[in-house]
Parts: structure tokens; C-alpha cells; sequence
């Protein structure tokens, strides 16, 4: 048995930043890794320019994600004053660029998830000394340092996080035991129409050789590398069927 520190991830708007090129800004379907240790971080305080903290929790921390619903689509739309360099100029900050003497207006684009819902874990790598216990981590949620968000400052959660420890076999138990009995279970029912097929989404685990409910493995870039320099790095996602017990036969 080990111990899981699950959580629910609600917000009426989110934001799952994918890799941003160019005029665009789209959203994943669910939580990169960056984004939720970047939540527990706020939680604990943690300044983004702390990289040895912001190390600790990345190398610390197993991760997934029950996935509920990844909720529907939004797009919104921003004007944005862009400076125009002279030939040889090279603007070395954003007052450089609108200071410059000549500066254009673009259109950007920003997708969001509408009411994407998911519950989540974590568990202390057996290999470390974590710098945080999973208690430390579930007090910090429950009286954060810094307002937590689902993505962007415009995203506000729309449920609390309710952290709670719970002890199983394996993140897809723990995640079903969570789903069953946790606090926002009794939102379910609000949810029916939207809940889509149900799949855990987490990182490799002792034993998946030989498992059979493995769907598939992703390549997700959002192991955080640099949160100053914007840097991430690619991570294996294991996808794993899942069915609530509550529904099994």
C-alpha cells in the first residue's frame, strides 16, 4: 500500500496551455503536469523564480489524473501592440519593443476548456527524501500562500481542492476510491451529461508491464525544466482504462 494525495481540479473556465507558436495560444484536454505541480506551488508559497524548489517538486512527485470531462471549447480573442525593430535592432525588453517608433496591432488568440472537470494525485517517488511530506501538501491546499488558478489569473477554481490522503495499491485505486466517496461526488449527478469516457492519465507506474488495462503512452512536453525561462522538457503519459467500481458488476 501507498499513500496518494487526491484532489479535485474544477474551474468554469480553464486553461491547459499547449506549446505556444506564433499568434495562437491553444489548450490541451486536461492538466499538463507542469501546470498542477505549478498549483501545488502556489499553494506552498513557492516563488517561480525559486528553481531549486520548483526542481524539488518535479523530481519529488508522481502524478494523474482521472479524467472526467475535458469540458467544451472557448475561444477568446486579444488585440496586441507589437513593436516593429529597425534593420540590426533587436528589442531586449517588452518597453524597448512598445517604445520603439513604430509599433503594430495584432490579433491573438487564447483557447479555454468550459467547465472541464478531473480529480488528481500524487505520491512521494520511492526513490527520494521528499522536502515535503503528502501532509504538508494538503495543508497548503487548504490555506494556500498564493491564489490558486486552472491555467491562467482568469481562471479561478470553481470547487475547493478538498485534499485528502488516501492509501491504495496504485494511483487508478486511489483515484477510484476518491471518485466514490470524495466530497465532490455529490456533483456527479449535475455532471451526467457532460462526463465523457472515464481514463486515468498519470505517470509510469511498478507493474505496468504486465497490466492489461493500459490504452496507450503520450509524449507530453510539460516536465518543468525552467519556469523562468519558460522551458519544459518531454514526459511518457501512461493512458489506463478506467471503471469506477460503483459500476462494475
Amino acid at each position: 500500500m501507498k499513500s496518494f494525495l487526491t484532489f479535485t481540479l474544477f474551474a468554469p473556465i480553464a486553461s491547459f496551455g499547449a506549446i505556444a507558436v506564433g499568434e495562437r495560444r491553444e489548450s490541451w484536454s486536461r492538466p499538463a503536469r507542469s501546470a498542477v505541480l505549478g498549483l501545488v506551488g502556489a499553494c506552498l508559497g513557492i516563488e517561480r523564480e525559486d528553481a531549486e524548489e520548483q526542481a524539488a517538486l518535479e523530481r519529488e512527485f508522481g502524478f494523474a489524473l482521472l479524467c472526467g470531462t475535458s469540458g467544451g471549447s472557448l475561444a477568446d480573442f486579444h488585440t496586441l501592440q507589437v513593436g516593429r525593430p529597425a534593420r540590426g535592432q533587436t528589442f531586449r525588453t517588452r518597453a524597448e519593443e512598445l517604445n520603439s517608433n513604430t509599433v503594430d496591432t495584432i490579433l491573438t488568440r487564447r483557447d479555454y476548456r468550459v467547465s472541464a472537470w478531473h480529480l488528481a494525485a500524487l505520491w512521494v517517488r520511492s526513490e527520494v527524501d521528499p522536502r515535503w511530506a503528502l501532509e504538508d501538501l494538503a495543508d497548503a491546499m487548504k490555506q494556500p500562500a498564493f491564489t490558486p488558478y486552472l491555467g491562467r489569473r482568469a481562471c479561478p477554481l470553481g470547487l475547493p481542492l478538498a485534499p485528502q490522503i488516501i492509501d491504495a495499491d496504485s494511483p487508478a485505486s486511489a483515484l477510484d476510491r476518491r471518485w466514490a466517496s470524495g466530497p465532490e461526488a455529490e456533483f456527479r449527478p449535475s455532471l451526467a451529461g457532460t462526463i465523457q469516457d472515464l481514463f486515468v492519465a498519470r505517470d509510469r507506474w511498478v507493474g505496468d508491464e504486465g497490466a492489461n488495462n493500459l490504452l496507450r503512452s503520450e509524449e507530453r512536453r510539460d516536465a518543468p525544466i525552467s519556469r523562468t525561462l519558460w522551458q519544459f522538457g518531454l514526459r511518457t503519459e501512461v493512458i489506463e482504462a478506467f471503471s469506477p467500481t460503483e459500476n462494475r458488476s
